[in-house]
């Protein structure tokens, strides 16, 4: 099969992750794998990508300075990216991202070649601008297939649009080297990853934790990541009631290393779409606390077995589990041994295998 994968940039992000991991699988089974990407190519690809896949960068990620700018700019992008769809032939294009799958199916229209489009997030916790809105909801009655995360992320889709999706989760892949745990017994860790932004919720974490330090004061937080509230949260760890117990050390490739020097890992968002930070700790057989935020978390934890929930946005609640684990080893022990199952439940082989199975679907449709 000969696929086109676009997606503005390989950065740092979940859904760049799953892209990478799912391109590089596909490849090794002999599919021809070319990506698109809107930026300008001068930045590596974060995640690695197989030698065998080609990436071409379309150089669209100009800034606009006023609404008529935008327009050009983003009929320009159509263009471009209409013209190196033609150029590729593909028998499929998988867009990831939600304006960037709007483009590629207006860029597609009368091509002949059917898109599938992949939402990586909950599209009511994180709406887009309105006129993006309105387009990505005519835009996608033409998808071939929408690919979303989760049940409740399918449900928030228009009912019209519903009979076109499939839910596919993020493949996790097997954790290395949690044998070799290498935590300090005189500072166990607390660990949490993620964006530094609104969304992750890590100010409600700084202020659990500062609640909780007078209790636990060997412990300390690590929160992996970079973004737009590096400066806010790089305050709050410098005030008296957290100065020395927090670090901030910036985005990590492979957080294999960083979970095997913690103790416990802590999702503290406001919404999510399928987090692979959190997949990742339990892989790595950690012990996890999350909110139960849409989506996600929920379709991952059972709480008490492999991991506890709590609300979002309360970081009370977030302060009293994390209270509870950290007082008791027996129980990180016992819930960090359960949630290493979930590559069972969610392996790269079983999701590769429902991608495969979509994209057979969506051809034999446009096909018939």
């Amino acid at each position: 099969m000969k696929l086109v994968l676009v997606i503005p940039a390989i950065t740092a992000g979940g859904a760049e992750r799953v892209m990478s991991i799912l391109a590089n699988q596909w490849v090794t089974q002999g599919w021809t794998i070319s990506l698109l990407t809107l930026d300008d190519g001068t930045q590596p690809p974060f995640f690695p990508l197989d030698a065998r896949i080609t990436q071409r960068p379309l150089r669209l990620l100009a800034d606009s300075r006023h609404p008529l700018a935008a327009m050009a700019n983003n009929l320009k992008r159509l263009a471009v990216l209409r013209g190196a769809i033609a150029r590729e032939a593909p028998d499929i294009v998988i867009s990831f991202l939600d304006t960037t799958n709007v483009l590629t199916l207006l860029a597609s229209r009368g091509l002949g070649i059917p898109v599938v489009v992949s939402e990586r997030i909950d599209m009511a916790s994180q709406p887009i601008k309105w006129a993006w809105d309105r387009l990505r909801r005519w835009a996608y009655r033409y998808a071939a297939t929408i690919v979303v995360l989760t049940e409740r992320a399918r449900d928030a889709l228009p009912p019209r649009l519903q009979a076109r999706c499939r839910v596919i989760p993020n493949p996790v892949l097997p954790a290395t080297g949690r044998s070799e745990k290498k935590t300090s017994p005189e500072h166990p860790q607390v660990v949490a990853m993620g964006r530094l932004s609104e969304q992750k919720g890590f100010d409600l974490l700084l202020d659990a934790f500062a609640s909780l330090r007078p209790e636990f004061q060997a412990w300390r937080l690590v929160i992996y990541g970079e973004g737009p509230w590096r400066e806010t949260l790089d305050a709050r760890s410098r005030e008296p009631d957290l100065a020395g117990a927090v670090s901030l050390p910036g985005q990590i490739g492979t957080p294999a290393t960083a979970l095997r020097e913690s103790d416990l890992f802590v999702l503290s968002s406001r919404f999510e779409g399928f987090p692979n930070a959190l997949c990742e700790a339990m892989a790595a057989g950690l012990p996890v606390i999350a909110t139960d935020c849409p989506t996600g978390p929920r379709e991952i934890i059972q709480d008490g077995e492999n991991g506890l929930l709590v609300p979002p946005e309360n970081s009370r609640a977030l302060a009293g589990a994390m209270a509870r684990l950290m007082a008791d080893r027996p129980l990180r022990d016992r819930l960090g041994a359960t949630a290493s199952d979930i590559t069972s439940r969610f392996g790269l082989a079983q999701i590769a295998s429902h991608w495969e199975a979509t994209l057979t679907e969506a051809l034999s449709n446009h096909r018939s």
